[in-house]
Order: structure tokens, then C-alpha cells, then sequence
């Protein structure tokens, strides 16, 4: 069974360990390919830093780290 990734704030780390992920690389490539500045605004808790780590292992090219979500 998969596990909550309760304090867990990098993308890789829940990938690997095979925590529970929402997939939110949809999102993601649409600000990739639509904005050029993003203003993240939302409540302490809300994904931010892991939202952004996500953005990051995709321009890095961590396509390992995607298989079996939307993006890969």
C-alpha cells in the first residue's frame, strides 16, 4: 500500500519511495508552455515547493522520475 507523503517536499523522494502522487504534470506543462511568469500564491501546505521541484526534475530531464504520469 502506498503511503501519505506527509512533510515530503521533493518530487524525486516521493517518486522513488513510491509515495501516493497527485499528478499534476498536466498543470505543469501548461504553465511550461503558456506563461512566462507565474505568481504562485496560496496557503501555507498547498504543494507550492513541490509543485516547483516537480518544474525543476522536468527541465533537468529527469524523465525516469515521470513514467506513468501525464508528461512522460
Amino acid at each position: 500500500m502506498k503511503r501519505l507523503p506527509i512533510g515530503i517536499q521533493t518530487f524525486s523522494q516521493i517518486r522513488e519511495e513510491n509515495y501516493i502522487y497527485i499528478d499534476k504534470t498536466k498543470e505543469a506543462l501548461e504553465v511550461i508552455e503558456n506563461y512566462k511568469y507565474v505568481f504562485l500564491s496560496r496557503p501555507r501546505r498547498f504543494g507550492k515547493s513541490l509543485f516547483l521541484d516537480t518544474l525543476r526534475n522536468i527541465f533537468e530531464g529527469n524523465k525516469e522520475l515521470f513514467k506513468d504520469l501525464y508528461i512522460y
